[in-house]
């Protein structure tokens, strides 16, 4: 909706930052270069079906194909490294909060999930600045990362590894390689773009990620602990805009 058509109707909605420009860019930077490992990889896995033969063509041919993915490959890894490197010097200067690290309480709310949705519990749990789902999300990418990158340098560089290291760690790689990148293929496309796009909540598209911004609507319904804390930081602060979110009143 419009600044403009908003004033108009008299609506006024605010507005927090939950992510910041880096962030943003970091999460581009992860979906384009997953877009191209998945079109570049899947077509190499699936080498006998025909439409593996026309999506290798559309990149010109398999070295071409080849050396694209490897290029996606090391960009993956440097952005893996940055995200790491930048998230220490972060938590070492104390400026951000442990929000991605799972704990009790985040099994205590799948568990709650589970019985709201089998009608134990008339409400679901409240949660803070990340819920169970987004935190086992970005584990499980993390994870899948360092087998992805590990995996995809033996097999850059098979016979210079198995100098040092046992000869059967080459087919080994080749494998987990290969499953591990379908697997990552079919989480981001079932489990991430249904619970980030097509989840009834934000129907058909969660521009968040990408703008940065969301609702204060939307921040009281999933993620009500973290406004209140914010909110109560601002308010002992005697600040308006609370430190780790910037409101925008539109309307």
């Amino acid at each position: 909706m419009s600044t403009s058509t908003m004033a108009d109707s008299n609506v006024s909605t605010s507005y927090l930052v939950r992510f910041t420009g880096k962030q943003r860019a970091e999460h581009l930077v992860t979906m384009v270069v997953f877009t191209m490992l998945c079109l570049t990889g899947l077509p190499q896995k699936f080498y006998g079906a025909a439409w593996a033969h026309r999506m290798v063509n559309l990149f010109g041919g398999i070295d071409a194909a080849r050396w694209i993915h490897r290029f996606c490959g090391w960009t993956l890894a440097l952005s893996t490294v940055v995200h790491f490197a930048s998230a220490l010097v972060t938590i070492a200067g104390r400026k951000t909060r442990l929000t991605m690290i799972p704990t009790k309480h985040d099994f205590d709310d799948a568990v709650a999930t589970l019985k709201y949705y089998l009608g134990l519990r008339d409400h679901g749990p409240k949660y803070d600045r990340y819920d169970y789902k987004q935190k086992f999300e970005y584990w499980g990418l993390v994870m899948g990362n360092v087998i992805m990158v590990l995996t995809g340098i033996i097999l850059i560089y098979p016979t210079v590894l198995a100098r040092f290291l046992p000869g059967e760690l080459v087919p080994a790689a080749k494998v987990a390689h290969s499953n591990e990148g379908l697997m990552a293929f079919l989480v981001i496309t079932i489990w991430h773009i249904y619970n980030a796009h097509l989840n009834p909540d934000v129907f058909p598209f969660d521009t968040c990620i990408f703008t940065g911004k969301i609702s204060r609507e939307r921040m009281e319904h999933e993620h009500p602990l973290e406004l209140e804390r914010l909110e109560a930081e601002a308010s002992r602060a005697g600040k308006a805009v609370a430190p780790h979110a910037e409101r925008e009143v539109v309307g």
